[in-house]
């Protein structure tokens, strides 16, 4: 899930196909649907992005009471209005009166704060929570940005590799050579830099031990001659989320897919690819679906279609990650060059579970 940030933006307006009163108002490559002749191309707005949480206040003004996702009725979720797909919501709401929006999206300012907007933080089931310790050795996994709202991160030819974005739950292991400690964690406990403790019950610890995790991190420490090393990984299968991609998460050894792999060397902390560094077939990797020049609108095409992780074609892509084939820093991003699009179908389906 990518980090929350409420931003003022300058929009780029267009027709909707299907209703005379609706326009859409486009940040980035993502477009929310406003109504007509409120804002006209070059005009600067809020946007406030999927995944938001808004205080009732705001919902109240901006017209949105009982419209929004969730149980509260409170929470920012993409949806299709007259047919066209609306990401986020454009506006300008009171509290902002005065304030020179054009300055504050040069600036990059973020009102998140000011309006009590927080980030969604989706449920923990019982089988993927548990007890949990300090881990201050534990290496965690990032927040990435989608490529529809920063479609520059990429410089077009660049190099880039191009992977199938899996819904599971991503787990993070930590090998530290000097002790053989093994850590094993969530996405969101491994940013509070907290680990689970070891339980049979646990789905992280379950599909650690199943697909041999703690020995394929000892063997990869050994052979780069890292002190630490990190694999990160999509658990998956029925009973995990919505799309099991024919695996069930319910058993013993649950779906795993590696998508990353951190390693400290000489006190640096690397990147590295999972199709290099575990090419030898020790662990599963997710799909790899492009490698070559990066062109926006091939991984746009990728981000469709059926997924592949079945090889069957069981039902529909989340989504692609696409990443700088020789990792880098990304100025736009103020991290790694690694982001990720969303398909607009996982966006819009029915029934779809959205667990941590």
């Amino acid at each position: 899930m990518s980090t929350l940030r409420v931003t003022a933006e300058r929009l780029t307006i267009h027709d909707h196909p299907n209703a005379d009163a609706l326009e859409l108002a486009q940040v980035g490559l993502y477009r929310a649907v406003v109504a007509k002749g409120v804002y006209r191309t070059g005009d600067v707005a809020l946007y406030i992005p999927e995944q938001s949480v808004l205080p009732d206040a705001l919902i109240a003004e901006l017209g949105l009471t009982g419209r929004l996702a969730g149980p509260a009725a409170n929470r920012v979720k993409a949806v299709r209005l007259r047919g066209e797909l609306s990401q986020g919501i454009v506006c300008r709401p009171a509290a902002l009166e005065g304030t020179d929006l054009a300055r504050a999206a040069t600036d990059d300012a973020d009102f998140a704060g000011l309006l009590g907007i927080t980030k969604w933080v989706p449920p923990v089931p019982v089988s993927m929570s548990g007890d949990v310790e300090a881990a201050p050795d534990l290496l965690p996994w990032i927040d990435i940005e989608n490529l529809k709202r920063y479609p520059d991160v990429f410089a077009p030819g660049e190099p880039v590799v191009i992977t199938e974005k899996l819904h599971g739950t991503a787990c993070a292991l930590t090998y530290v050579a000097a002790t053989g400690q093994v850590l094993v964690t969530s996405k969101g406990l491994g940013a509070q830099r907290l680990a689970l403790k070891e339980s049979p019950h646990n789905l992280y610890w379950r599909a650690a031990h199943g697909h041999g995790l703690p020995a394929a991190a000892a063997a990869l420490a050994g052979r780069l001659g890292a002190t630490r090393v990190g694999l990160f990984g999509e658990v998956y299968g029925s009973g995990v989320q919505d799309l099991g991609y024919g695996a069930d998460g319910r058993r013993d050894v649950p779906g795993y897919a590696a998508f990353d792999v951190a390693a400290e060397i000489d006190g640096d902390v690397r990147w590295l690819d999972p199709a290099d560094v575990l090419s030898d077939g020790t662990l599963p990797v997710v799909p790899r679906l492009h490698a070559g020049p990066f062109d926006l609108d091939v991984a746009l095409a990728l981000a469709r279609g059926a997924e592949t992780v079945s090889g069957r074609g069981l039902h529909l892509r989340e989504g692609v990650v696409v990443r700088a084939a020789a990792d880098r820093h990304s100025p736009l991003l103020g991290g790694r060059a690694i982001a990720k699009v969303v398909s607009d179908a996982y966006l819009t389906r029915k029934g779809g579970t959205e667990f941590e």
